[in-house]
């Protein structure tokens, strides 16, 4: 069987590999390795339209919440939605993570 005789019509990204994408563009535009902490997790992870050879893909990476640690100081908590889109503007994939980050102030 064909990729144009399955279910999407055509070949698609797996949405791994979307997703890898998508931490490869979030790593190199907006993380700070210097402040990284790590997380616990990313939740709501929603693949919502095929990706396909020769989309181009961008990212919008929105800060939903930030606080400072109640148990750890120096260290603050941010929660962030990321909407990945492709050329045409639908939107491919959402998701939202939990994030911790050295903290400037003390």
């Amino acid at each position: 069987m064909t990729a144009s005789e399955k279910p999407f019509k055509g070949l698609i990204a797996s949405g791994w590999h979307t997703a890898s994408l998508m931490m490869r563009i979030f790593v190199s535009s907006y993380w700070n390795e210097d402040a990284s902490l790590g997380g616990p997790g990313a939740d709501e992870l929603r693949w919502l339209s095929p990706v396909r050879p020769g989309d181009m893909l961008s990212a919008k990476i929105t800060v939903v919440e930030a606080r400072k640690s109640r148990s750890k100081p120096d260290r603050g908590i941010v929660t962030i939605s990321i909407e990945m889109s492709r050329n045409d503007g639908d939107i491919v994939m959402t998701m939202k993570t939990t994030a911790m980050l050295r903290s400037r102030l003390s």
